[in-house]
């Protein structure tokens, strides 16, 4: 395998690995003010994402880090394209850190609402946003970048229902799953029309219709929010967070074959890729330090893996 199809697949792992683990971080800032009825039970929703959420964060800047080494004419191209959605999204994600961090440390309600609007707001920006920009990356057109950013909002939603199911006890896990119910009406319609919006002509139609498994990935990734539906509604929060994740793995797997072999508008993965010492070197600091961050945030999740409780104050 040459270097450059190498760290396509990384940085394309990448994305994907954030695309899943943020997914439910976004869906569970966007839900807690629905699933949460009073003081306690808001900690407990957002204490689902307590431990995890700054390390999830950790898969973008490790993803966009990459770009910039690897191919660094990717990284210029997309981020001047998408400037204002760019920052928009840092601000999103700014805002929800600090409110995550800081409704903890403030003393009075109306503080701490202030907190929980910036979380909401921190999490739907982007959410939506992320699935525009690639969108319109994929395909080019406003339209498809409103139906990419539905999709990713919606089924971050959804996510983000069955992840809190999956964690917590009581009355917050039973509203949890109604969400998810209620989650999947635009959710599944969503999908549809993402699946639709492939693209047909232009940089990556060659790619699609060269690679009918990038067809199947997207079908099989809509069977898997499908599944994810019918198993929240069965009581079976761990398959059906195992088959969200999945639905967001396998439709990352075809979008990123779908902008193989180019990752931007004119410019091939070749084209855009760094020299060959460049990659070597990183390919040796991956190879050592991959390993560690990923056994590391898999322990994190093993140690934070019990079901929280609501305190009773």
């Amino acid at each position: 395998m040459e270097l450059t199809t190498f760290w396509f697949a990384v940085i394309a792992f990448l994305w994907t690995g954030y695309f899943v683990l943020e997914g439910f971080d976004f869906g569970v800032g966007m839900l807690a003010p629905a699933l949460a009825r009073n003081e306690a039970e808001r900690k407990q929703v957002l204490g689902t994402i307590g431990p995890v959420w700054d390390g999830n964060e950790v898969w973008l800047i490790t993803a966009v880090g990459a770009m910039f080494a690897a191919f660094p004419a990717w990284y210029a191209g997309m981020l001047s394209e998408f400037y204002l959605p760019i920052v928009l999204v840092l601000v999103g994600l700014i805002v929800r850190g600090v409110g995550l961090e800081w409704r903890g440390k403030v003393r009075h309600a109306s503080d701490r609402a202030w907190c929980d609007l910036g979380v909401l707001v921190g999490s739907a920006l982007p959410a939506f946003l992320w699935g525009a920009v690639f969108a319109d990356l994929l395909r080019g057109s406003a339209t498809a970048a409103l139906v990419g950013g539905v999709f990713s909002l919606s089924v971050c939603v959804l996510h983000g229902a069955v992840f809190v199911a999956l964690k917590t006890t009581g009355p917050v896990r039973a509203r949890a799953r109604r969400a998810a119910m209620i989650a999947s009406v635009p959710a599944l319609p969503a999908a549809v029309a993402a699946l639709s919006h492939i693209p047909v002509a232009g940089t990556a139609a060659v790619a699609w219709s060269a690679s009918p498994w990038l067809w199947a990935g997207a079908l099989a990734s809509m069977a898997a929010l499908a599944a994810g539906v019918a198993l929240t509604w069965r009581g079976r929060e761990g398959w059906a967070f195992a088959a969200t994740a999945s639905s967001i793995a396998l439709g990352s797997a075809a979008l990123f074959g779908g902008l193989w072999p180019a990752p931007f508008p004119g410019l091939t993965v070749a084209e855009a890729a760094s020299g060959p010492y460049t990659l070597g070197v990183l390919t040796w600091i991956g190879l050592i330090a991959l390993p560690f961050v990923l056994g590391y945030q898999a322990w994190s999740y093993w140690v934070f893996r019990r079901r929280l409780v609501a305190e009773v104050s």
